[in-house]
């Protein structure tokens, strides 16, 4: 009984409608990760910039 609950399941991820929505989510799940990334970089490089900035020269 429980491969009559599952079927439509096994169905569905061979559908053709089902692989395009896949690749769709997979490929917005990547670029949110890229973004996130980019983000991370310019926060770390950020303090990194203005810490050498606010320290004035003496000369």
């Amino acid at each position: 009984m429980s491969s009559l609950f599952l079927s439509p399941f096994a169905m569905a991820e061979e559908s053709q409608t089902f692989v395009a929505q896949n690749a769709v989510r997979a490929k917005a799940y990547e670029q949110y990760q890229s973004e996130l990334t980019a983000k991370a970089q310019e926060a770390a490089q950020t303090p990194q910039a203005s810490s050498t900035q606010a320290q004035p020269r003496v000369d």
